[in-house]
């Protein structure tokens, strides 16, 4: 089968994951009331940032959706991470498929294809090679902590003081629900957006290690 073929068949496997249900879950929540930043609100953030990177093994346990370009799909998520070493688990509870990406800063790989594991330096070219989904899976390791990837971004908070909207890189990401009782406080509903494409993560649960 050549590499084309394989592209297609795995893109059609993993649009049937997609779920309008679970798209409405997803998108039902309110958006905050934004604040801008200001010198206490930076500090705050910037500590709440120190405390997180003082943890670098971490894992969820949630829900996703993605969308772009006329490709789409969402399901079941468990993230493991730790330091750069990761393991992120996506399962299609329609299809009852499942298919995991792993790896570190020297490369990755995509299991749970029929035609195979694939293999490549960039485990987000390798995501979009096999599912024509777009996602920034380095940044996102940070966003969805809550936290500023590396590089300028600008960011507003909530009434809490928490952060409420991040633009970075390109995308701007919005979070709708915060889990406050965590030390520090933790995303429960992260949005993240880029022109067409989408990327929508509920957590259900947060893990205190990489598992």
């Amino acid at each position: 089968m050549s590499l084309r073929c394989r592209r297609v068949a795995a893109r059609r496997l993993l649009r049937c994951a997609a779920t309008l249900s679970l798209l409405l879950v997803l998108g039902a929540c309110a958006r905050p009331t934004l604040r801008g930043p200001d010198a206490a609100l930076l500090a705050s953030q910037a500590g709440r940032e120190v405390a997180l990177a003082a943890t670098p093994d971490w894992s969820f346990s949630g829900r996703f959706a993605v969308s772009g370009q006329g490709e789409g799909g969402s399901g079941r998520i468990e993230w493991s991470q730790r330091g750069e070493q990761f393991r992120i688990e996506l399962s299609a509870p329609v299809t009852r498929r499942s298919w995991r990406l792993s790896g570190n800063a020297d490369g990755a790989r995509l299991e749970g294809l029929e035609q195979g594991t694939l293999e490549g330096p960039h485990a987000e070219a390798l995501l979009y090679e096999a599912t024509g989904w777009s996602m920034p899976l380095q940044q996102l390791s940070a966003w969805v902590r809550g936290a500023r990837a590396r590089g300028r971004a600008e960011i507003e908070f909530s009434a809490d003081g928490l952060p409420a909207r991040l633009l970075q890189g390109g995308w701007q990401i919005e979070y709708r629900g915060w889990d406050a009782e965590a030390r520090p406080a933790l995303p429960k509903r992260v949005f993240a957006e880029a022109q067409q494409r989408r990327v929508r993560l509920v957590i259900d649960r947060w893990g205190p290690d990489g598992g």
